[in-house]
């Protein structure tokens, strides 16, 4: 049936759209053949959402308990391809609906389970333990509250990603502040870790990281950061959707420290390289992209870049139309796809996320999936859209 039925979809102005379903994405095919080996060529990271409990009761108004059960079957898929897992970040609604208590308890399931397969997994390390505010907060607090999930993520066997903080964001008054929190985090890390970056359009508190709004400026600090601390970094996340910034800061890295892309606009080309060199993935857009990604990367270990590009470049509208702004709002497609793909029961959020996009956002992204090649199903997919847009009132 796939490739000859048609469903109405909603545009921004109301109007209904006529679209042809094509066929399942051919990745789909082919991804048994990989037999779950991680790539060769490429050190790869998907960001992993996470799975609400649709029957538990909400914490005040908000929904915020999640189904571990569906939580980790996901990751157990993106380990089961070859891919590695980077948990507890950004698309897993940390700060957004995920606060600490949840994340300490993700990182320590998804750390077990992966132990149990072999799989690899990174996990996020921040300061959201800390309440809001800067009224009272010191550097050293700061300091011990990254200092405590780091320990909890080695504890639990994971590598920390040390993410960016809103209260470092808040308190530090220039760079040497910044130096002097990375500086002491990093120096009682007992293994390697990762450092990310997150621009502010991913979370606009976040504005002036490293200590100036300069991005020249804020580049020299974290590189320093990271040549001081080359033998424990061993890589480094940037998200900041500028490709040319990418590029550049991933030249003047120390060798042994690798670039992980955080880009999820310009990733095609940043994973791919140059002749001067490529970035690894650790990538969000990945969590929707999990089989087309992994099966494009089998081509760049192959040899074969076209064919990686060829497979991949369809998947671009799609990632862009995702993390369109506000680019914070990119979970809501992200786990959408994840229930359009099977691989949950429902399309309902943490802290009710699933509202931050609108009806006729969310059409488009099954539409530009469809074209991607990104839909595994799309008789299931069109099936469950059917049901989201009646309950919207739409009449396909």
């Amino acid at each position: 049936m796939s490739g000859t039925s048609s469903i109405r979809l909603p545009g921004p102005d109301g109007e209904l759209i006529t679209h042809v379903l094509g066929r399942r994405g051919s990745s789909f095919d082919q991804i048994d053949r990989l037999g779950g080996v991680p790539p060769a060529s490429r050190s790869v990271y998907a960001a992993g959402h996470v799975v609400l409990d649709p029957l538990a009761e909400p914490v005040g108004l908000l929904p915020s308990s999640v189904d571990w059960d569906a939580t980790l079957r996901f990751r157990h898929h993106l380990w089961s391809i070859g891919l590695g897992v980077a948990e507890a970040m950004d698309t897993a609604q940390r700060g957004m609906g995920l606060g600490w208590d949840g994340a300490r308890e993700l990182i320590r399931r998804s750390c077990a389970e992966a132990r149990a397969v072999g799989g690899r997994v990174v996990c996020g390390a921040q300061t959201d333990q800390l309440p809001s505010g800067v009224q009272g907060l010191t550097l050293d607090r700061i300091i011990e509250a990254y200092q405590e999930q780091v320990a909890w993520v080695e504890q639990c066997g994971g590598t920390p990603v040390v993410m960016a903080s809103r209260h470092l964001a808040a308190h530090a008054r220039g760079a040497d502040d910044y130096e002097r929190v990375y500086d002491a985090v990093l120096a009682v890390a007992s293994g390697p870790v990762f450092l990310h970056w997150l621009g502010e359009s991913f979370d606009p508190d976040l504005a002036g990281y490293w200590g100036d709004r300069d991005l020249d400026a804020a580049q020299e600090t974290f590189l320093r950061i990271v040549q001081r601390h080359r033998a424990t970094v061993v890589g480094v996340k940037i998200s900041l959707l500028d490709a040319e910034r990418e590029v550049a800061v991933r030249r003047l890295l120390p060798p042994e420290v690798r670039m992980h892309t955080g880009d999820d606009f310009n990733y095609v080309d940043l994973i791919r390289g140059d002749d001067q060199g490529h970035s690894d993935a650790l990538l969000g857009v990945f969590d929707a992209l999990a089989v087309p990604a992994r099966v494009a990367l089998a081509r760049l270990d192959d040899g074969d870049a076209e064919g990686f590009v060829d497979i991949l470049e369809p998947t671009v509208p799609l990632a862009r139309h995702l993390f369109a702004a506000p680019t914070s709002a990119y979970k809501t497609g992200v786990v959408f796809l994840a229930w359009l793909n099977g691989h949950q029961d429902h399309f309902r959020m943490l802290a009710g996320a699933e509202t931050m996009r609108s009806v006729p956002h969310l059409a488009r992204v099954f539409a530009l999936a469809d074209h991607a090649g990104a839909l595994a199903d799309p008789d299931l997919a069109q099936s469950r859209l059917r049901h989201f847009l009646a309950m919207a009132g739409v009449e396909t």
